[in-house]
């Protein structure tokens, strides 16, 4: 019997070492705290991925995970009440998913450690200083739209399309930024921008009543006032012949014609990814911001023909997904 080398005991000591303390880390049980600005269908999916990938990184829910999740169901003053709450309880880590729980959030916690979530522009939000070293306790994924693909894919599906609207809520600083980077981009493909604001989910319907004989198609931002009140815009764009594009994936399910956009389960999933390190023991100012990772091409046939288009068959055939089929 050929006995084991030193340096294989050492490497096998030393595995074992390794996967004894993650055991041990993953056996205490730990408060993750998850707030976000509104529910809608992309915000729930990233709150989802957060959770399954600490599940699937050894955390049991309800044994080791103490997974707290509320909604601020689109007040700014609630999500204040809700991150000063978060913070007096001192979870391990408080997981805010938008950019209004960020800044609420991370405006409250001076020492809870924060991992932000679906957030446009951190910088221009004032959430860390720098996105490679964003030291204190903050560190955090960004979602920052890809607008270029999204405006080329409407003008692809839209060749003749001249005036674009843009819903969007200005006391919404994600939605601001992505504003000047259309207004920035839009004059390249052709497009005159007009602005519809909302700044309440009510007000979502008839912003876009407003832009019925204005505009040749409407392109929905990754808004929160806007996506959540989605509905209200698609019946606007069915009842007028309105094509409405969107910026996020989960909104052409729900009825929207095409986009390019991300994955929101899996930018949960990327998420939890730096929330696992920081529960074992990274400090969130050391670990940089992420961008998210991965497009997909969602098309929605039966709404363009409810709208009054149709979508080429060369896009249709490179989607990721065409709703309906």
């Amino acid at each position: 019997m050929k006995m084991p080398s030193l340096a294989g005991a050492a490497l096998a000591l030393a595995c074992l070492a390794a996967l004894s303390a993650e055991a041990v880390a993953q056996a205490k049980t730990v408060h993750v705290a998850v707030t976000a600005i509104v529910e809608h269908p992309a915000l729930d999916a990233v709150r989802d991925g957060v959770r399954d990938e600490l599940v699937a990184q050894g955390w049991k829910t309800g044994e080791t995970l103490r997974f707290d999740y509320q909604s601020a169901q689109g007040n700014p003053g609630t999500a204040v009440q809700i991150a000063r709450q978060f913070v007096g309880q001192a979870p391990d880590v408080i997981v805010p998913i938008s950019t209004p729980s960020a800044q609420a959030v991370v405006s409250a916690a001076r020492d809870v450690p924060v991992v932000f979530t679906a957030v446009t522009d951190p910088l221009g939000a004032q959430l860390v200083r720098d996105l490679e070293k964003p030291g204190r306790n903050v560190t955090g994924l960004s979602d920052l739209s890809p607008v270029a693909d999204h405006l080329a894919l409407i003008r692809e599906i839209m060749p003749d399309a001249k005036r674009l609207g843009f819903p969007y809520n200005p006391g919404e600083p994600n939605s601001v930024t992505l504003l000047a980077l259309v207004k920035k981009l839009a004059p390249e493909l052709g497009f005159t921008l007009v602005e519809a604001p909302a700044t309440k989910s009510s007000d979502v319907q008839g912003a876009a009543r407003g832009l019925v004989g204005r505009v040749d198609a409407v392109y929905t931002p990754t808004d929160n006032t806007i996506v959540s009140a989605l509905e209200a815009l698609l019946i606007v764009g069915a009842q007028n012949k309105l094509p409405i594009f969107s910026a996020d994936t989960d909104s052409v399910q729900r009825g929207a014609i095409a986009t390019v956009g991300f994955n929101y389960y899996q930018v949960g999933r990327q998420t939890g990814q730096i929330v696992a390190r920081v529960l074992n023991g990274e400090k969130p100012g050391d670990i940089a911001v992420r961008s998210a990772e991965g497009t997909d091409l969602y098309v929605n046939p039966k709404a363009a023909a409810a709208m009054g288009i149709t979508i080429p068959d060369a896009v249709t055939g490179r989607a990721a997904k065409v709703v309906g089929r």
